[in-house]
């Protein structure tokens, strides 16, 4: 089967369009296949090397960890699903290797949910890693009606699903973006301000009194007015900075979560979340892709088409 892989750490030039085996199946694996594979900016931190001190590498490796498909085999242990269905997991594994940029791929049924009816597969595979990770940031900082929310990054893939859960959760939300991305904030459900030099006070001009929760999904020098901005007894959560523990919050990372997904699912065929997708590529050309989404300010998600 056709698939892009690496065989060594480096820039996107790495990146080969190749055929490998089909994958095997284990007992609660089933084998999808790929109609498209959501990027993410942690696949080319996994390419360059920087996950190698918490994860295993086994060359050559197939990247990519977001998927929708269908499934063509099922595990003796996967009840949940039948040959067929639809599909779309954050298919992340213990080890670095047989990922989701191929024609098959290998998911675990831990990490796997019925596709939302009411997108495409190119939708379906923008949302689970960004979408989980928005999810769990907004129940880990116990967003609740009344609080008043910041959120870094309010443009890209996590920011976008963080700003309409926290407003479903009853939240009034200020994002930071740049200029060109206000618009699209304000269609999401938050208030926009600019980031860079005199954000603390923006942000304050925005909320009087600052914040009961920050939620970070953009790292840099984001955190660096969190004192200022902060409530008494306030929440932060940092997916991008490690420096958020010593602010008194939690530095999460992301985990595959089916149910997560199926609740994710329901809310989008409900209306009630959007997926927003950047641009769409071909297999052949997925080291443009990346190219793309490491050049930073993409709105939503870039996605590649199998």
């Amino acid at each position: 089967m056709r698939a892009i892989t690496y065989s060594e750490f480096g820039s996107a030039d790495v990146l080969t369009l190749t055929d490998i085996p089909e994958p095997h199946i284990g007992p609660d694996v089933l084998v999808i296949g790929v109609k498209a594979a959501g990027l993410n900016p942690v696949d080319y931190k996994v390419r360059l090397g920087y996950l190698n001190p918490i994860m295993d590498a086994v060359f050559p490796i197939v990247p990519g960890w977001d998927v929708a498909g269908v499934v063509l085999k099922t595990g003796i242990d996967t009840p949940e699903f039948s040959v067929g269905d639809e599909v779309y997991a954050y298919a992340r594994k213990d080890v670095l290797a047989g990922g989701t940029l191929a024609e098959q791929v290998a998911v675990p049924v831990r990490t796997l949910a019925h596709k939302p009816r009411s997108i495409s597969f190119e939708q379906a595979a923008g949302v689970p890693l960004t979408g989980l990770t928005a999810l769990q940031s907004v129940r880990r900082a116990g967003v609740g009606p009344g609080d008043r929310v910041l959120i870094h990054g309010g443009a890209g893939g996590v920011g976008s699903f963080g700003i309409q859960l926290a407003a479903l959760a009853g939240a009034t939300v200020v994002a930071t973006a740049s200029a060109h991305n206000h618009d699209y904030l304000a269609s999401l459900g938050a208030t926009p301000i600019e980031y860079g030099d005199g954000l603390v006070e923006r942000a304050l001009e925005a909320s009087a009194g600052g914040y009961d929760v920050i939620l970070d999904f953009a790292g840099g020098a984001s955190l660096d007015g969190t004192q200022q901005l902060l409530r008494d007894g306030g929440r932060v959560v940092s997916i991008a900075d490690a420096r958020v523990v010593e602010l008194g919050g939690v530095n999460l990372w992301v985990r595959p979560d089916a149910a997560g997904l199926a609740e994710l699912a329901e809310l989008i065929d409900a209306g009630k979340l959007s997926v927003e997708v950047s641009q769409v590529f071909d297999l052949a050309d997925t080291a443009d892709a990346y190219r793309a989404l490491e050049g930073g300010h993409v709105r939503g998600k870039v996605v590649v088409r199998i």
